[in-house]
C-alpha cells in the first residue's frame, strides 16, 4: 500500500555534527561559507598543478590545505557552544596567496626565520643568500618553500603528504635537499605536521609552518585577551634587526615570561627593548628539549568562545610571533581586514642565525642523516 505521505529530502549547504551537554545530543552547525571553495584552488603555477585538499575528522573538524607552498588554508574547530569558525589568516583564491603575504599557513625553507648578513660558513665554504629582510635572509629567501608547488605523495580523508626536491644551489643553500612534508588530522582534533628531509651534501636547514592563529575567528580583532603558558625559562634576545646577539636571556622579571598563563596583550607595548625592536613578540623561546622528545610546550586559550589550543614539538625552540606587520591592508578570507596584533604564530624550530652561532643547537644535515621533525597542534574547548 503507497504511502499519502512523501519523505522529501533536502541537502542543506551546511554540515551538521553532534554534541553532548548535560545528556542530550544538540546539534551543531558547521559554516559552509567558512570553508574555501576547492575551484579557486585548481589552476596552474610554475607549469605545475594546485589543489585544494579537506582533511576532516569524525567530530567535524576540517583543516583544508593547498599544495602551493603547504599552505594551511583553513582550521575550522568549535568553540564551547559547539559553533565551528576559521582560527588561521588566509587567503579565499590562489592568485592572493601567490601575489599576497606569502607566509600564511606557508612551509617555510630552507631556513626558518633569519641568518645575519645573508651569509654563512659551511666546511671552509661561504655561501651567500639573497638578502630579503633588509640586510638579513629571511624564511629560505625569495624563491622559498612557502612559494614552491609541492608534489602531492598521498592524499586521504585524514592525511596529506607533500615532496620537493630542493636542488642545489637553490637559493645559495648546498645540497640537493629532498624534503617530504606530512598532515595528519586525528579524531583527537590534533594536527599533526611531521617534516623528514635527505641531502647529498652537507647543507642547514630548520623547517616550521607559519599559521596565524586566531582562536576567536570572526574578525580576527587583535589577540591581546588569548592566555598564553609558554614553558621556557630562557628565550633568545636580538639586536635592532632582530638577529641574534649569540647570549640566551634569562625570562624572569620581563615580559617575557609567560611560564605562568598571562593575556599575550597584557605586556605587549611594554617600554622593554627586545619588545620595541620587534613592534610586540618576535622571538624564539629556547625549550628545555636537547634529545630531540616529543615535549608539550605551550598552550593557548580565548575566553570569549572557550577555545583552547595545546603544542607539542620535537624542535629545541619556538619563535611567538603577534603578526606585528599587519596594518590592515591584508585583506584576507571573507574580506577580513587582519590588523596589527590580529593573530599570533608558534614557529616550532632551531634558532635563528644558528649557521653563525657555535654555541646555538646545530642546524646543520649531513648525507648520512635524516631530518626529522614532529609539530603537534592539538584543538579544544574549556
Amino acid at each position: 500500500m503507497k504511502s499519502k505521505y512523501f519523505i522529501i529530502l533536502f541537502i542543506f549547504t551546511a554540515v551538521f555534527s553532534c554534541n553532548e551537554k548535560n545528556g542530550k545530543i544538540q546539534l551543531t552547525k558547521i559554516p559552509q561559507h567558512k570553508m574555501i571553495q576547492r575551484k579557486n584552488f585548481v589552476s596552474t603555477q610554475d607549469g605545475k598543478k594546485v589543489d585544494l585538499y579537506n582533511l576532516e575528522n569524525k567530530n567535524g573538524m576540517i583543516i583544508q590545505i593547498t599544495n602551493y607552498g603547504g599552505k594551511i588554508v583553513s582550521i575550522i574547530v568549535p568553540d564551547r557552544h559547539g559553533n565551528f569558525d576559521d582560527v588561521v589568516t588566509g587567503y579565499d583564491k590562489i592568485e592572493d596567496y601567490v601575489h599576497g603575504d606569502n607566509s600564511f599557513g606557508a612551509l617555510i625553507g630552507r631556513y626558518g626565520n633569519r641568518i645575519a648578513n645573508g651569509t654563512f660558513e659551511l666546511k671552509g665554504t661561504t655561501y651567500t643568500l639573497a638578502k630579503n629582510n633588509g640586510n638579513n635572509h629571511l624564511h629560505g629567501g625569495l624563491k622559498n618553500f612557502s612559494n614552491t608547488v609541492w608534489e602531492v605523495k598521498d592524499s586521504s580523508k585524514q592525511k596529506l603528504t607533500l615532496q620537493y626536491l630542493s636542488k642545489d644551489g637553490e637559493e645559495g643553500y648546498p645540497g640537493n635537499l629532498d624534503v617530504r612534508v606530512a598532515y595528519s588530522l586525528t579524531d583527537k582534533n590534533e594536527l599533526i605536521i611531521n617534516y623528514f628531509a635527505t641531502t647529498d651534501k652537507t647543507t642547514v636547514i630548520n623547517l616550521t609552518n607559519h599559521s596565524y592563529f586566531n582562536l576567536a575567528g570572526g574578525d580576527f580583532s587583535p589577540i591581546y585577551n588569548h592566555d598564553l603558558q609558554i614553558s621556557a625559562k630562557y628565550f633568545v634576545p636580538g639586536n635592532k634587526e632582530l638577529i641574534p646577539t649569540g647570549k640566551i636571556m634569562d625570562v624572569a622579571n620581563t615580559p617575557m615570561d609567560f611560564n605562568k598563563t598571562t593575556a599575550i596583550g597584557l605586556r605587549i607595548n611594554d617600554n622593554f627593548e627586545q619588545l620595541k625592536f620587534g613592534g610586540g613578540y618576535d622571538h624564539t623561546y629556547v625549550l628545555e628539549n636537547t634529545n630531540g622528545e616529543l615535549i608539550k610546550y605551550a598552550t593557548v586559550t580565548e575566553p570569549s568562545t572557550g577555545r583552547k589550543m595545546e603544542c607539542w614539538t620535537t624542535e629545541p625552540g619556538v619563535q611567538l610571533y603577534t603578526a606585528n606587520h599587519f596594518n590592515g591592508k591584508q585583506v584576507g578570507k571573507n574580506g577580513v581586514k587582519y590588523q596589527k596584533h590580529g593573530a599570533f604564530c608558534l614557529e616550532t624550530q632551531h634558532f635563528p642565525d644558528s649557521p653563525n652561532q657555535p654555541n646555538f643547537p646545530s642546524t646543520k644535515l649531513t648525507p648520512d642523516k635524516t631530518y626529522k621533525t614532529t609539530t603537534i597542534y592539538k584543538f579544544d574547548i574549556y
